[in-house]
């Protein structure tokens, strides 16, 4: 089917601005592929039904909306814990200001090094899940990032990694336009933690593909602040085997456009796949969208999808959320829940929840929710000597506390509401 003249028309403009890697190596079929997913599902448009509660304009355009990084002295998320440090900058990796890789106990690779080769243990999974998550809802811009991602890290975890892995986002270019793909492997029994952080790019378009393998666990933090002009649009796909665990966090502040994909298949009995996330905006020009897809194909299987937003001053939250349970996978256990507080009547939380259940013996839920401050439980706090603001923040903390929850580490849990009990405080009034 031929694509409408605006949609064929923005896909060129957009794939002009770009140049696909020339490496012979064992990327090249998969991102002759990739290009040829993106010719054939175009570029998003506010037509298209994933689409309506955001628009794509920013994602699509030749070239970046000019950003500025606003530098803070506080000492950055994640500092006082030991753990592997990996360094972008604009998208470039910076190896000077990055830890030895090989301190972190398990296989890492730089895509830009290894894409070269004739063989690499990468080649069975680089785009395969971008290109299982394509059905049924088409995700072109990961398509675009898997043909023209210029770096990205290859990481195989074979058993419990040493440390954890952070891929630290600098940003210091007005115009910078960032592609990183990741490609992460967890061998039977393996387990490996990777935390994210740091203002990446102007413009950030970020895929991480994760297989797990039976027994493997995958815990994934990631903290998006500090860059008030940022326009990110990550992917995350993730493939569980028997047994496996995938756990997935995601804090957000600041920034003007986000859209943050999660796309999980349960292949394996007895998999357990959590995706949460906790935002706070403030102001009309913060847009932030979370994207959930997880389909149950196998038994017995949990997934938990848990997401709040704190929205205030004209902000605006999207959560658009699946649960897909298969023929033949009974005893699923799916839970979706979707919340936002509006500190104010400019502010809108538009969602989108969706059972879609082929299987009789399950247990799935699903709920979404809008509502302001509870003006009972303030009186009771302001009653008891609190200040409105001080209280409001403790209120705030309060509503978060579902999704930050699902944070297996105590320390970095407490981190996390260290760092929005900050934020709250400095956009008090």
């Amino acid at each position: 089917m031929a694509l409408p003249q605006a949609k064929l028309t923005a896909t060129e403009v957009r794939l002009a601005a770009l140049c696909l890697p020339s490496a012979p190596g064992w990327t090249r079929l998969a991102r002759e592929a990739a290009l040829a997913r993106v010719r054939a599902m175009g570029m998003p448009g506010r037509r298209d039904e994933y689409w309506r509660f955001t628009d794509p304009a920013d994602f699509v355009s030749a070239e970046p909306v000019p950003a500025t990084h606003h530098a803070r002295q506080k000492i950055p998320v994640f500092d006082g814990m030991d753990r592997v440090k990996l360094v972008f900058v604009d998208g470039v990796f910076d190896a000077t200001a990055s830890d030895d890789p090989a301190l972190a106990g398990v296989e890492i690779t730089r895509l830009a090094e290894a894409q070269g080769q004739d063989i690499h243990w990468a080649a069975d999974l680089y785009g395969t899940l971008e290109a299982r998550g394509q059905e049924p809802v088409d995700r072109p811009l990961a398509a675009l990032n898997t043909a023209f991602a210029t770096d990205g890290f290859l990481i195989r975890a074979t058993g419990r990694a040493e440390k954890p892995v952070n891929l630290i986002y600098r940003h210091e270019s007005d115009t910078s336009d960032a592609i990183l793909h990741h490609v992460i492997k967890i061998e039977p029994g393996a387990d490996l933690t990777v935390l994210e952080n740091g203002p990446s790019a102007a413009r950030f378009n970020k895929v991480m593909e994760v297989e797990i393998a039976d027994g493997g666990a995958f815990h994934h933090v990631r903290v998006q602040g500090r860059d008030h002009d940022r326009r990110a649009a990550t992917h995350i796909f993730a493939r569980l085997g028997r047994e496996s665990a995938f756990k997935s966090f995601t804090m957000t502040a600041n920034g003007a456009l986000t859209r943050n994909e999660c796309v999980i298949e349960l292949t394996g009995d007895d998999g357990v796949a959590h995706v949460a996330g906790a935002c706070v905006g403030d102001g009309a020009d913060f847009h932030h969208d979370d994207t959930v897809f997880v389909t149950h194909d196998a038994e017995r299987c949990e997934s938990r999808q848990v997401f709040k937003k704190v929205l205030k001053n004209g902000a605006t939250g999207v959560f658009q959320g699946k649960i897909l349970v298969q023929p033949g996978a009974q005893k699923t256990d799916g839970y979706q829940i979707s919340q936002s507080l509006l500190l104010d009547g400019d502010s809108q939380f538009l969602a989108k929840p969706e059972l879609e259940i082929y299987a009789d013996d399950v247990a799935c839920s699903h709920g979404s929710t809008s509502g302001a401050i509870d003006e009972t439980a303030l009186f009771y706090l302001r009653s008891r000597g609190v200040p409105r603001a001080e209280a409001v923040d403790m209120m705030v903390l309060s509503f978060i506390a579902e999704a930050v929850e699902e944070i297996e580490s105590e320390e970095i849990r407490e981190e996390i509401v260290e760092r929005l009990a900050q934020w709250l405080a400095r956009h008090r009034g």
